[in-house]
């Protein structure tokens, strides 16, 4: 009984991966390339030469394709787990695991780039001194996103395992 209900459960990882993706690209596209705050080595490269430029976009690129690599994870998961029957799943399930990828994506992109490697800060066109504001508030961001992706991907599973029991299908 529990392996079937395993085979018809929503796949976390699946929302996860593509939550990491999607955070990733937020952050390539809306950080990197429409405000032009910073690059993936900004920091130690600075982006204020054609050299400096291409340098960065490459970098860019790597990253981009880093992220793709999640997306199709998390697509692979998703259609290997959609080719079961009678599946058990929940929008809150979908919800909660993409932002628990999102938010797994900024903390660990907040803290291993902006803090321990220092590649670069989210917003580099603020002043230097204000740098270190815009990194905590992109890690409190994705903090929130883990938290409420936790919570509502509990709430998804409480829906989901109510609507399994006896009691939920009379």
């Amino acid at each position: 009984m529990e392996q079937e209900a395993r085979n018809r459960s929503f796949p976390i990882a699946a929302g996860i991966f593509f939550g990491l993706g999607i955070g990733g690209f937020f952050d390539g596209i809306v950080l990197h390339q429409v405000l032009q705050w910073h690059h993936m080595l900004s920091s130690r490269h600075p982006a204020d030469s054609v050299e400096g430029l291409e340098f960065n976009t490459l970098w860019d690129g790597l990253f981009h394709s880093a992220t793709y690599v999640f997306v199709l994870i998390g697509l692979v998961l998703l259609w290997r787990a959609a080719h079961r029957r009678h599946l058990a799943w929940s929008n809150k399930l979908l919800a909660g695991t993409l932002l628990i990828g999102f938010g797994l994506f900024n903390c660990v992109e907040g803290l291993v780039d902006h803090q321990i490697l220092g590649v670069h800060h989210v917003n580099e066109q603020a002043p230097r001194e204000q740098w270190i504001y815009w990194d905590l508030g992109f890690l409190a961001w994705g903090a929130a996103m883990l938290v409420g992706g936790l919570l509502i991907t509990r709430a998804g599973r409480r829906e989901t395992a109510a609507a399994e029991s006896p009691a939920g299908k009379a």
